[in-house]
């Protein structure tokens, strides 16, 4: 099927196309952006790309359901998605503040997502579609698939799935499942066993699979919690096989979760991003969208993330397994992008969400293993570390006509980074650095730190030290950002007092800084809510009044008044 200018949103942009009906209805939390870092976008293309007709409605008003049928009832299911955040990330602070503005709304406004809005889209669209199958998608409901804690109603609750009463939720990256989902919903086939989805089911016949604390025992004994997760953990790493099922009974029915889908090979990438995104917003918004006010000169590089890091909801989403672009493909992206009339002469950022695990792989023979992190306690004999890939394609790009500056904006691993000499003093040169480096030590003290699963503060500092020693002498500052995360359980205004030294002693910029974000699904965050190591079982101190916690802030910032 040839690729629309953009996805229709209303019937007259259907009817340009010469389409009476949609096979697939796309409903998200995010104003819509035809660029490839916003998830609609990227969905909504593949599946038109294979031969399927898709519309969108970009936040519509929740209190009416009738504000989903603007372009019809859809042939085969509506896709749920909250967008590309949490809701509740999105609407409020890590003290539970109400935000005011929402950066994927159009001017930023904010009130267009409501509260749990995977959970009120779903229901919408049963209301106006009785029916219609519905099926969930995006972070809120990857990290919602199981029985989880939820930081803003500080409780347990359930998976997403049986309390929106959808018929089958996608977790992680959805591509491949999405497509199998709308294949089998085509013929009318059973939506069981589809790789890396979850449905529910009053009795299951699998042969081989792993049974999860339930909810109502999780209910009574929080602790068990932690072993759900750390189950959910070493049995679905990506590529670690054999991979079975996990079942988590909530009562008379039980969630039914399936192994996560092979990754993406490098030929799989190329083709799914190289599909014909005008990179704009949809032009019904007469107001410019924020989010993507800053990722409009960017490329993706990668996908996933190996450093298993216990409060990043990275690895829960995208998965282990790093998932890369050839140089070929994303420099025939920026000479496209080099050739817009928008385009200033930067590429704001090349990268993922670690910048310099591009191209990286496990090198095992039989394979990935189940180890939750390739980076902690250190950093494994079987893992490829070369920049080399990455050097060549800054350099590749920096090349093109048009292309000034190619920028490095992600973050950087300093323990990887050790590993190859050759990049740092390839950073340091500051050719592709925009103002500062950034980098992440997150904390300094040992035994935060080995909550966190990062390695020792002395690997920080050795990457420091060779940075600036190399920037110096290539006659560059050298500056660098840090960011450190307040009120980690565990942590205490002492702690961030010696991450402020910390900072101070090696001139980081600590602006860059978030107060810690209990997240469905991650280790921290079942430390933070049940007080515990969740493998030792030791007892935490965890600071959870608001007044604690602003004061941890406080001191790594070094306010002497709070705001």
């Amino acid at each position: 099927m040839q690729q629309p200018d953009f996805l229709p949103m209303s019937r007259s942009q259907m009817q340009t196309l010469g389409w009476e009906e949609l096979d697939i209805l796309l409903v998200s939390g995010d104003a819509f952006v035809d660029h490839p870092s916003f998830g609609t976008a990227l969905i909504g293309r593949f599946l038109v790309h294979q031969g399927f007709r898709v519309g969108v409605v970009a936040q519509p008003d929740w209190k009416k359901p009738s504000s989903v049928t603007v372009l019809g009832r859809p042939r085969l299911f509506a896709g749920v998605t909250a967008g590309a955040m949490d809701s509740m990330v999105s609407n409020y602070t890590a003290n539970r503040k109400l935000r005011r503005n929402d950066a994927y709304a159009p001017g930023g406004r904010y009130g267009l997502r409501p509260n749990r809005a995977t959970l009120v889209y779903a229901n919408l669209v049963k209301q106006a579609f009785p029916g219609l199958p519905v099926v969930l998608g995006g972070i809120e409901a990857s990290l919602r698939r199981m029985v989880h804690y939820d930081y803003w109603e500080d409780k347990i609750r359930r998976s997403l799935l049986l309390d929106a009463k959808a018929d089958i939720l996608v977790y992680g990256m959805g591509e491949k499942p999405v497509l199998e989902i709308a294949k089998r919903l085509s013929r009318h086939a059973s939506l069981d066993n589809i790789a890396q989805t979850v449905i529910v089911r009053s009795q299951v016949e699998i042969g081989r699979a792993v049974t999860l604390p339930s909810y109502e025992d999780i209910l009574k004994d929080k602790n068990l919690l932690a072993r759900a997760a750390l189950i959910a953990e070493s049995t679905h790493s990506a590529g670690a096989s054999p991979a079975v099922p996990l079942l988590q009974p909530h009562g008379n029915r039980i969630a039914v979760i399936y192994p996560p889908a092979a990754p993406l090979t490098t030929a799989e990438m190329d083709a799914l991003y190289a599909l014909p995104f005008s990179r704009r917003a949809h032009p019904g918004y007469a107001e410019k969208i924020p989010a993507l006010e800053s990722v409009a000169a960017s490329l993706v590089t990668h996908r996933g993330c190996f450093g298993g890091c216990s409060f990043c909801a990275l690895g829960a989403h995208q998965g282990k397994i790093i998932q890369s672009r050839s140089q070929a493909a994303i420099t025939r992206e920026v000479r496209l992008l080099a050739q817009s009339a928008s385009f200033r002469g930067t590429i704001t950022d090349l990268g993922g969400p670690s910048a310099n695990m591009y191209a990286m792989a496990c090198l095992r023979p039989q394979g990935p293993c189940r180890r939750p992190s390739c980076l902690f306690p250190d950093i494994c004999r079987h893992l490829q570390t070369s920049h080399r890939p990455q050097i060549a394609l800054l350099q590749a790009v920096q090349k093109i006509s048009g292309v000034k500056h190619a920028l490095i904006a992600s973050g950087i691993r300093c323990d990887l980074a050790l590993q190859d000499p050759a990049y740092i003093r390839f950073l340091s040169a500051g050719k592709h650095i925009s103002g500062a480096l950034k980098i992440a030590p997150e904390h300094t003290q040992p035994q935060i730190l080995k909550s966190m699963r990062k390695p020792g503060i002395h690997i920080c500092e050795q990457f420091i030290l060779a940075y600036k020693k190399q920037a110096q002498q290539l006659g560059q500052p050298g500056y660098l950002t840090a960011y450190f995360i307040a009120s980690f359980p565990g942590s205490s205004a002492q702690d961030m007092q010696a991450a402020r030294r910390f900072a101070k002693k090696y001139g980081l910029r600590v602006e860059q800084m978030q107060d810690f974000i209990p997240l469905p699904m991650t280790l921290a965050g079942i430390m933070y809510h049940t007080g515990r190591d969740p493998k030792t079982g030791k007892p935490l101190v965890v600071e959870k009044s608001h007044s604690a916690r602003k004061q941890q802030r406080r001191v790594l910032l070094g306010q002497k008044n709070p705001r």
